[in-house]
């Protein structure tokens, strides 16, 4: 459990960061979507979720 909340953690890290750097140049922009396109390892099978 723990390994897919850092799973999912970290990608929005990662865009709050874009974000932060790029407000500067247009305020108004916003993150409107972020999903898992694709799993690899893990107990279940790999593959694209959809």
């Amino acid at each position: 459990m723990r390994a897919k909340l850092l799973i999912c953690i970290g990608p929005q890290v990662a865009l709050l960061t874009v974000y932060d750097m790029c407000k500067a140049v247009d305020r108004g922009m916003t993150i409107t979507e972020a999903k898992l396109m694709e799993k690899h390892g893990g107990k279940s099978r790999n593959g694209v979720v959809v």
